[in-house]
């Protein structure tokens, strides 16, 4: 059984649709960001940085904090998701660490200075945005020759996707990257998915950004998390 502790954010997604794409058993516990749950000594043995996700494999009597780690460790240990092919798994990890260093701090920062910073600094808001469209570039140029991001479908794929999808979150657009689009649009039809991305609490950002008062009440909260 594994014990995942997490939250409704891309990095937290990434764990739960790994662990639902491996079918594996597993158990969430919500750690609540805004009331600084993260910071608390029980959860800081688990995840020494204060940061979700983290997980126990009650198995193996193992804590693994930093979502890339958990989705290598969960991948290997499923034998599924990563080739144990040398070639083939360096790929892997290198599209994940693609996303672990770019990718995700970049739409990371990008949420806090277009959405959660009380004022507007739009230097930091370009930078970010920019940055992070860079990268979408990057993505589109690479899956205009390739179905997926590694030689095969693989934890690179799902890492990638949970913070690509929330892009009109960051403010940053995918207007005419049709194959990164594609990709997108495949990943919610690969199996765990959909599943996933409703761990621990569903919470819909495109349905949120119809609604100004949801939109408010989310930024309200995700503020309260910056500030820990």
């Amino acid at each position: 059984m594994i014990e995942l502790y997490t939250a409704p954010t891309p990095n937290g997604h990434k764990v739960s649709c790994t662990l639902e794409a491996l079918q594996m058993e597993y158990k969430a516990i919500l750690v609540n960001l805004g009331e600084g749950e993260q910071k608390k000594p029980n959860f800081l043995k688990i995840s020494p940085n204060g940061r979700i996700p983290a997980i126990i494999d009650k198995e193996n009597n193992l804590s693994v904090f930093e979502s890339g780690a958990i989705m290598i460790y969960l991948a290997d240990k499923a034998n599924k998701l990563i080739s144990p092919d040398p070639v083939k798994r360096t790929k892997v990890i290198e599209w994940l660490m693609f996303q672990m260093g770019g990718i995700g701090p970049m739409m990371g920062q990008a949420n806090v200075f277009f959405r959660y910073f009380p004022e507007k600094i739009q230097p930091a808001i370009d930078r970010y945005q920019n940055e992070s469209r860079r990268l979408f570039e990057v993505l589109n140029t690479h899956l205009e020759k390739n179905e997926w991001l590694a030689t095969e479908y693989s934890i690179a794929d799902i890492a990638n996707w949970c913070w690509v999808r929330t892009h009109k979150w960051s403010g940053v657009s995918t207007e005419g990257l049709n194959h990164l689009e594609r990709w997108k649009n495949a990943m919610y039809e690969q199996p765990g998915m959909l599943k996933g991305i409703k761990v621990p609490i569903e919470i819909n950002i495109e349905k949120n950004l119809k609604d100004q008062d949801k939109t408010e009440e989310f930024i309200k909260n995700a503020q309260k998390m910056v500030k820990k």
